[in-house]
């Protein structure tokens, strides 16, 4: 059932979709986006597609779109974390996503987003957006990547994180 497959986050609109892999003697097969997958998408439209290929350790970030844009994040190679941020809350979420288990993330365009890639391979990003690009005037806001103002004061739902109440650092060490 596709309700099932759904994984509400924290952050309102936030939304994390698990792919489900059909697999046979001749390999496999995965439906990555699908129009009736209003559960995940609910009243957007894809209407375009995109892929970024990122090499190990590479942080893309921070942006955040002001006119609507919503994307959605699909890892068909690799691995990356992906952080959410609510400047207004203060609150952080991250998702690593990978090539071996497949998801799709669903991020409204209002939050600061971006990504590290965290496998020693590049990472392939396939990524889906409701709104075209637009050359001449791009829905795009940026800030650096290392910005000592993103300062979480709850990631991923939690104050007791070590992370809490200090400039995000995405080389952190993944160990607690």
């Amino acid at each position: 059932m596709l309700q099932d497959r759904i994984n509400e986050l924290p952050l309102p609109g936030v939304r994390l979709f698990n792919l489900a892999r059909h697999s046979d003697e001749r390999g496999v097969f995965t439906e990555i986006m699908r129009s009736d997958w209003k559960n995940l998408l609910g009243e957007d439209s894809v209407l375009q597609a995109n892929l970024s290929i990122t090499y190990p350790g590479i942080v893309r970030a921070w942006h955040r779109h002001e006119r609507g844009q919503t994307d959605y994040f699909l890892v068909v190679r690799g691995s990356i974390k992906a952080c959410v941020y609510d400047e207004e809350e203060a609150h952080l979420l991250e998702a690593v996503l990978s090539g071996e288990v497949l998801q799709v993330l669903r991020v409204p365009g209002y939050y600061w987003h971006g990504f590290k890639v965290v496998s020693p391979e590049p990472a392939y990003l396939v990524y889906f957006v409701n709104r075209l690009y637009d050359y001449e005037k791009p829905d795009e806001v940026r800030r650096p990547w290392n910005d000592p103002q993103i300062v979480p004061r709850k990631i991923n739902g939690r104050t007791d994180d070590p992370r809490c109440n200090r400039p995000w650092d995405w080389f952190y060490p993944p160990h607690r």
